[in-house]
């Protein structure tokens, strides 16, 4: 079943991550179960990465549920590290350590 993407369901998922607090992470579940949409992780990637289109938001503070950063968005890394967010290894958020607890 194809999900409609409109645009109340982007402004949904974009004013979640919104509220993520600087020095914090999120992951694409957690926005998804936080708007009510629990299996739809990959729709809130999907949403985020365009979210230049609708605005100026903190995606960078999204991870996926490992606290991998996004591939080949070298910039994520540099604006964490300046949050003062923890890794674990190069493409990993200490997830522990830095998850929003919302």
């Amino acid at each position: 079943m194809q999900m409609v993407i409109n645009e109340q369901l982007i402004y949904e998922i974009l004013s979640v991550v919104e509220e993520i607090p600087e020095g914090k992470v999120a992951t694409y579940g957690q926005i998804a179960r936080l708007i009510g949409r629990n299996k739809n992780a990959r729709l809130v990637g999907k949403v985020i990465s365009h979210a230049e289109f609708y605005g100026k938001y903190p995606c960078h503070r999204v991870v996926n549920y490992t606290g991998r950063l996004v591939p080949g968005w070298k910039e994520q890394r540099f604006l964490l590290l300046e949050e003062g967010i923890s890794f674990k290894d190069e493409n990993h958020v200490d997830i522990k350590k830095n998850q929003w607890d919302c």
